[in-house]
This record gives structure tokens, sequence and C-alpha cells, in this order.
């Protein structure tokens, strides 16, 4: 059996659909597949400082965040691309223009524009897990020590995206997550292009590769690939019209299954 290499996505792929843990199934399917070689790389849209302890702690190879911006390999940053800030103030400017909220991420933390009281549901929910989490959520994107790397947005009215996108449009792909909620990543970056380095890094093929998710920011990812595996638990036809495998929900031990199915050990 020859080495293989898997890239997972961390909401709703690694962790449960059901309460966000991650699935003791899960990590001991990992930890087995690199016991017996593999590789095993985190791929989330998630820059590096929300890649939390506890999904550190399974144990991986490596990480591809931030759609492909922040790359580490066993343990060194192979790559960092961060935004401009003239950039980063025009979208500051667009947003606060066209009244959506906005939040800029970046390896370091994380700044937010947000209307009080929160007019979205999940800006509400996103906002108290970082609260839970500890973060430093005093930081203001117009500090010139704010390096941000991608943003999402909230907004109320298409007409809010349809003007904000004049301005974003130049720079960034936008990425529907659902809802009133899109995700915004640097043209020319994406969870494709971050597996990819990996793959030249290690100097492996894309017949080695095999991605795993359940959203639609991972469709750059399973589309590329041969070996597209999505979970039970997504509600993306775009994710199952392109998989070449289609395992059970993240919450039911579908990760731990689709290593076993797929011969990882």
């Amino acid at each position: 059996m020859g080495r293989k290499i898997a890239f997972f996505d961390i909401d709703g792929t690694l962790t449960s659909e059901i309460d966000g843990s991650v699935p003791e199934s899960a990590a001991a399917g990992i930890r087995r597949a690199r016991e017996k070689g593999h590789l095993m790389f985190i791929n989330t849209g998630r820059c590096f400082q929300n890649v939390e302890p506890r999904f550190r702690q399974v144990g991986f190879d490596g990480y591809v965040c931030g759609c492909g911006l922040n790359i580490y390999c066993g343990g060194q940053e192979l790559l960092y691309v961060p935004m401009s800030r003239p950039v980063k103030e025009e979208m500051l400017a667009q947003a606060r223009l066209t009244g959506i909220e906005i939040l800029f991420e970046s390896r370091m933390g994380v700044a937010y524009v947000l209307s009080r009281p929160l007019r979205s549901e999940k800006a509400v929910r996103l906002y108290q897990s970082f609260v839970e989490r500890g973060y430093d959520l005093s930081i203001q994107p117009e500090q010139p020590d704010f390096v941000a790397d991608k943003f999402v947005i909230w907004f109320q009215e298409p007409e809010q995206l349809e003007a904000f996108r004049k301005a974003s449009d130049r720079y960034f792909a936008c990425i529907d997550r659902g809802g009133c909620f899109r995700e915004f990543v640097p043209h020319g970056y994406s969870k494709a292009t971050g597996l990819q380095f990996v793959l030249d890094h290690y100097g492996m093929s894309l017949e080695d590769a095999y991605g795993f998710g359940d959203s639609n920011n991972d469709l750059a990812m399973l589309q590329y690939l041969k070996h597209s595996v999505v979970m039970g638990n997504t509600e993306s036809k775009e994710l199952l019209d392109c998989a070449s495998f289609v395992t059970k929900a993240a919450g039911s031990g579908g990760l731990y299954y689709a290593l076993e199915q797929l011969d990882f050990f």
C-alpha cells in the first residue's frame, strides 16, 4: 500500500454536525492512518489562530489555513499571504458604506465591525464562540498592527451584497456559505491551491491525495481531486455531484468509516 495524504475540513467534517465535538472515532482514525505512514492535514477556511488546541491535539502533519493563504508542514510555516493594508481599508470602508457586518480574520486574531445589537443570528453565535474561547475582541480593523488575511460578512438585503461586491470582486472570490453569510478569499487562493502546495512540498501526486469536506468552501478542493470524500451530513448538491465517495455523517463515525473503506489502515 502506497503512502497517501488526506486533507480534512474542520466544521462538519472533523467535527460532528450535531454538537461541534471531535468524535473519538475521527481522532482514532487519523492517528491510526498516521501510524501506517500516511500524511494527515487539516485544510480549513479558518485562519491558524482559530484552529483550536482540541483540533491540533488530534495530531496532524500540518495545516492549510485560510483557504490556502497560510500553510504549515511538520511544524514549519511555509507560506503566508496577508492582505495589503490599502485593500483592507477599502473593504472596511465599503462595509460601512453598505451597512453590512464584517469580520476580518488573521493568523493572529480577529477584528469585527458589527451593528449593536447584532442583526445576524450566525454573527451572534460566532461572536459568542470567540468570547467563550477567550479571544481578544477589542481589536479594531483600523489598527496599524492588525494585518488581515481574509474576511466574512453578514448582510440583510441582497442589494447590500451587490453593492459591496462592486468593490470586493476586484480582489476576492465570494463563497456562498448559506443564507446571508459570505466568505471572501483573495483571487488565486483556495483549498485546492493549498493542497497542491503541500503535494509539491512532499513530492506527491494528485493520485495520492484525498479530500474530505461537507460545505461549499470545500468545493474547490473536492472538484480538484480524483478522491473526493463528502460527508453524509452535507446539504450541498454541488458537493454530492463531485463526490467519488459519500460517507456517513460526521457525527455518526463518517470520517473513520471513510478512512477504513479507502484503505488508510
